[in-house]
């Protein structure tokens, strides 16, 4: 997963200008060029693109309207936990490590397991900050604060049941870049009971239509640059109830309910009564091998990790909530990690979260410029952009005191190139270094706040409430101290297992409730973790999941072919980039390119070939019929 940053700083002075200016979601995922109205005396009237600034006093007000005077009050009034008051945590001394079995324990004890859902938990303190920025758009300036977005999320919910005639247990699927519209919806479907998937934005058609249609989607959320693809879909859905278009209108004849419109409606339905361990998200995961997966993810799971993450012994200020921070990210909220690593975690601390839809130079450094963050959560290519493009100066950096590598794995040379850039040091700039993946909500090792220098390059130590072995790739044995194997996890974030798929869930947990990584670690006298290799097949491109079994499905349609295998090869930049190994039939005759082509022509653009594509007269494989990739890794041979 990465590196994680927990860090803060006190500033005075006034918080970014909320809500600038009428921008179209056009402008958002695409990052053009857009006008601002700066807010300049106090009768200034101030709009944002979809609905009228509700701030403090006015917003709370609106708030115990909405959630006091209609039918859906059960449930409505307060987010709380379910046992009626904040949930608390509680932190225990474990016992000594089982040497015997070497199975290890967190240093950091136990967390208070309770019934609150997502919503509940994250929500549970907005009332200390409901005037402070939430998210933002940092392209277009727009803007939601806490006190609007806790109203937003609720009436989302309301008509989600009402006006899509959705039911507890149905299946949402978003289509949204980062977006703050990304927080109102997927909160609001979890608040409703359903349960949420999300697609990368820039997969193909067919890529999404095969996730939906395997998770049983009944509704898609997105904008207009993904409208196309999210009607095509959902014509190939059954029992299909509606397209929410952010930043457009209702289209009755076509099954479109646009979002502002169904936020500004008054909709009056019973909420329901959610459990906890009930499923609310459902992302996809190539797992440890083969194709992408559902993994259920329960209230239980993603609330858990949260706590284990909140952590005081982990965190700068001993697990205080409420600090000025604002934090500056890119990484995506349709992956585990930016929607419960970064999103659910921010938002649960008060913090201002600034992204953009889409990366460009020029609107990342206007936010450095603009919001002056404090935090960044970043992947490699970013942090070299950062450290090398002679477009960052000195001075957009001097506010940021902690930084979280995500995705993919930082090398000291560089983190180096960035500390000369900004002529800071390691005790200047935390950071926090962890390990997680989708099937654990994802973050099952961390370092702590302090920690020595010396350990830069581990992925920490166990979370609450999470233990670990690893395993002798060979035996089986448990192994000691400074011995590699393979990870094995067991926590109270680890997935119920994947959707629809009994023999995969096998596979990666066994009877004991063990999660099999298919990582290759080891850990030293302080039970620091390092990860060393992969046993599993997952190709990592600049921190996304690509399966060598998707990309050989795809090249093996080709009439021609009669074998193929992919594997990831290094990459200064993306980290590993996929090549493909193909064996043509008798008398056939294909092009790297045509090879090139077929995979691009289907699939999104960070799973292509940029490897390149090699012929060999076989694949090699083991007795088993598995693909021997170590051996095509290093193996030079001929080109057709």
């Amino acid at each position: 997963m990465g590196q994680i940053v927990l860090a803060s700083r006190r500033r005075s002075g006034p918080c970014p200008l909320q809500n600038r200016g009428r921008a179209k979601t056009r402008a958002l995922s695409s990052g053009a060029p857009h006008s601002r109205a700066v807010a300049r005396t106090a009768q200034t009237r101030v709009k944002m693109s979809h609905l009228k600034v509700l701030r403090g006093n006015f917003a709370r007000q609106l708030f115990k309207t909405f959630s006091g005077n209609t039918k859906r009050n059960r449930r409505c009034r307060n987010f709380v936990s379910a046992s009626g008051a904040p949930a608390s945590r509680s932190y225990a001394t474990l016992p000594e490590p089982d040497l015997e079995n070497r199975t290890l324990t967190s240093p950091w004890g136990e967390i208070k397991i309770g019934k609150e859902t997502l919503t509940e938990y994250i929500f549970q303190d907005v009332e200390l900050w409901m005037d402070k920025p939430a998210v933002t758009c940092g392209a277009t300036g727009r803007s939601y604060n806490y006190g609007m977005l806790r109203m937003l999320v609720e009436r989302c919910a309301c008509a989600l049941l009402s006006a899509l005639r959705m039911k507890p247990g149905d299946k949402i699927g978003l289509i949204l870049p980062n977006i703050p519209e990304f927080a109102v919806l997927i909160q609001g479907s979890i608040r409703a009971g359903l349960t949420v998937t999300f697609a990368n934005p820039l997969y193909t058609a067919d890529e999404i239509q095969r996730q939906f249609a395997d998770c049983g989607v009944t509704a898609i959320a997105t904008i207009e640059m993904f409208m196309p693809a999210a009607v095509r879909v959902a014509e190939s859905l059954p029992g299909y109830k509606g397209t929410i278009f952010v930043g457009g209108e209702h289209d009755a004849s076509k099954k479109i309910f646009g979002l502002k419109s169904l936020l500004m409606e008054d909709h009056e339905t019973d909420m329901p009564d959610v459990n906890c361990e009930e499923v609310c998200l459902i992302p996809y995961s190539s797992g440890t091998t083969g194709m992408p997966k559902g993994v259920m993810l329960t209230h239980k799971n993603l609330v858990s990790n949260l706590k284990q993450i909140h952590c005081p012994k982990l965190m700068k200020h001993g697990g205080e909530k409420g600090h000025d921070e604002t934090v500056l990210t890119v990484p995506p909220f349709f992956h585990i990690y930016g929607f419960n690593g970064i999103l659910n975690y921010n938002l649960t601390l008060g913090f201002h979260i600034v992204s953009i839809p889409r990366f460009t130079p020029e609107d990342y450094v206007k936010c450095l410029v603009e919001y002056k963050p404090t935090i960044l959560f970043v992947v490699p290519a970013l942090l070299t952009f950062l450290a090398t493009h002679p477009m960052v100066k000195k001075e957009h950096i001097e506010s940021v005191e902690g930084i979280m590598v995500g995705a993919a794995p930082m090398t000291d040379v560089m983190l180096e190139k960035f500390l000369i850039k900004c002529e800071k040091t390691k005790d200047d700039i935390r950071i926090l270094q962890g390990y997680g993946m989708t099937e654990s909500s994802p973050v099952t090792l961390m370092t702590p706040y302090t920690y020595p220098h010396s350990k830069i390059g581990s992925v920490g130590q166990l979370m609450p409430s999470t233990q670990a072995r690893v395993v002798s790739l060979a035996t089986g044995e448990a192994l000691g101290p400074h011995k590699s194997g393979e990870l094995l996890l067991k926590g109270p974030q680890v997935m119920k297992g994947y959707w629809n798929n009994e023999a995969a869930t096998r596979e990666t947990l066994d009877a004991n409730g063990w999660l099999h990584t298919g990582d290759v670690a080891y850990y030293d006298e302080d039970h620091y973790f390092y990860i060393v290799d992969r046993t599993k097949e997952l190709i990592k491109v600049k921190g996304n999941q690509v399966s060598p079994t998707e990309l050989e499905s795809v090249i093996m349609e080709l009439p021609e072919v009669a074998d193929a295998a992919v594997v990831g090869m290094p990459d200064p930049l993306a980290g590993e980039i996929p090549k493909a190994f193909v064996v043509l039939k008798p008398n056939q005759k294909l092009t790297e390119k045509q090879v090139y082509d077929q995979v691009a022509s289907k699939l999104t653009k960070y799973k292509h070939l940029e490897g390149g594509v090699v012929f060999l007269d076989s694949i090699p494989r083991n007795v088993a019929g598995k693909i021997m990739r170590n051996e095509l890794k290093v193996l030079r041979p001929k080109k057709a």
